[in-house]
């Protein structure tokens, strides 16, 4: 049975779907102004491989993960850029996908711009104001009344009173109370704007708070009670709990079920002990991380920490997951027609068991490398039946999909250190040349000068040469 950390419990539990057999995932999504960094490429490494597991369990999933393309950085940038909010929103869409699409991340069965259910947006707010979860200030923005919704705070396990303690009181605030957050900006100067009934003095025209667009996105894609809820550990206040008091002020009353039954959050990514933010300057993009390792390198870097574990992120530490990864394709390279099915092993019992133990992939990458120490000392039949297995069980995680000489002769490194195959090839052919004259000593120091670069030769039968770097 799989156990999955539920935040909102802080505790395992036995995953039940609502609906048997069928699973319903939303996880919170990029805000699309920039380049994707190291920290949004574990959200979409973790819960795609969530979402791999589910599948493999059985479970018809339907994962939707969201694009925030309209808040206050998108548009300060598209005005830095003198560009237009779309134009600036779908470049970096497009950057996006680029990114995951190397990580080896699947896309999202859906993924809903917030631009697209402002409408939906306006018809959540329009009933927390009927039900009494949220009041028009007298600028013409919209706040939901804390005060009034009961739960707030579950998530984070902090009460209202903790809270405030750690709460600034703004100066000139239109709140009535200061943890009171938005749901409805009224409209500025050159800014986008939608028509709404909360009238003030904008006559109610405005655009839609961060917080609100999930809440009204999940709720219209998926249902206003659904499975499993996640997103980064940043996100657990306030977002996530501002979504628990919108979703359930809503609608709660009419289905008398909680908004989401699991929430799951990864952990942070931390350099030099630190969170990796923006705000403190020391995030590194996808893109500048890719240009010095393999794409399926960072993937298998992000899977060897539990999701729940802060990641520390670091150069040596990339290099140490290029080095394992290297290991078990050298494997793989090793095994001449492998298998594609054999009986239910021992090996898939305990991957499944670890998986299915809040998705522990630490212990599941230890499997691999077990089996791997077994293919090195195997032979025959049972050798190739290992390495499907190996083959196989991390296919499970999105790893080892790629031929094996493939990636031993990138070496695991950037583009531009797998561009010069075409030179290691010309003096493969060079010193298979200088054989067949029986110049063996030119022969050697080809070898040798091939090694000094890092490239290791292995002569099989009927005269093939194959190469890999060290």
């Amino acid at each position: 049975m799989l156990q999955i950390f539920n935040t909102l419990t802080r505790q395992k539990e036995t995953f039940t779907p609502i609906e048997p057999g069928k699973v319903k995932l939303y996880v919170c999504g990029m805000t699309v102004y920039d380049f994707c960094h190291i920290g949004h490429a574990r959200v979409m490494v973790v819960f795609d491989m969530v979402q791999r597991w589910l599948k493999a369990s059985g479970f018809e999933v339907a994962y939707v993960r969201n694009i925030t393309d309209i808040d206050d950085k998108i548009i300060k940038r598209a005005v830095e850029n003198k560009e237009t909010i779309k134009e600036l929103t779908q470049r970096f869409i497009d950057a996006m996908d680029e990114d995951s699409a190397k990580l080896g991340v699947m896309r999202p069965d859906i993924e809903p711009k917030a631009t697209e259910f402002v409408e939906g947006m306006i018809k959540m707010i329009t009933a927390l104001i009927e039900k009494g979860f949220a009041y028009t200030a007298a600028n013409g923005d919209v706040f939901y009344a804390v005060n009034n919704f009961k739960g707030y705070g579950k998530l984070s396990g902090k009460s209202l009173e903790d809270l405030r303690a750690g709460e600034r009181v703004e100066v000139d605030s239109f709140k009535k109370d200061p943890m009171d957050f938005v749901l409805w900006k009224a409209a500025k100067p050159n800014e986008p704007s939608w028509d709404s009934p909360f009238g003030g003095p904008s006559g109610g025209k405005g655009r839609p708070g961060w917080h609100i667009e999930c809440s009204a996105m999940s709720c219209e894609l998926l249902g206003h009670h659904f499975d499993i809820h996640g997103g980064g550990a940043d996100l657990q206040f306030p977002h996530h709990e501002n979504e628990i008091a919108q979703s359930e002020g809503a609608f709660s009353a009419e289905t008398g079920k909680p908004f989401v039954n699991t929430w799951m959050h990864n952990g942070f990514v931390r350099v030099n002990e630190e969170k990796m933010s923006k705000s403190l300057g020391n995030f590194f993009t996808i893109r500048e991380v890719l240009k010095e390792f393999d794409p399926e390198v960072v993937r298998f870097f992000i899977l060897k920490a539990h999701y729940r574990s802060p990641l520390n992120y670091s150069d040596a530490h990339l290099e140490e997951a290029k080095q394992g990864l290297t290991r078990l394709y050298n494997a793989l390279s090793s095994v001449q027609d492998i298998p594609n099915y054999g009986k239910q092993s021992e090996w898939r019992t305990r991957f499944v068991k670890v998986m299915n133990d809040d998705f522990n992939t630490p212990e599941a990458v230890a499997i691999l490398f077990e089996l791997v120490n077994e293919i090195n000392k195997a032979e025959g039949d049972v050798k190739r039946d290992l390495a499907r297995e190996l083959k196989q069980l991390a296919k499970l995680l999105g790893l080892l999909e790629r031929d094996p000489q493939a990636f031993l002769q990138a070496g695991g490194g950037s583009s531009a250190q797998a561009n010069d195959a075409q030179a290691i090839e010309a003096a493969i052919q060079a010193r298979a040349d200088a054989k067949q004259a029986k110049d063996f000593a030119k022969a050697d120091q080809i070898r040798q000068d091939l090694l000094a670069q890092g490239i290791v030769l292995e002569d099989k039968p009927g005269g093939v040469t194959l190469w890999r770097r060290a």
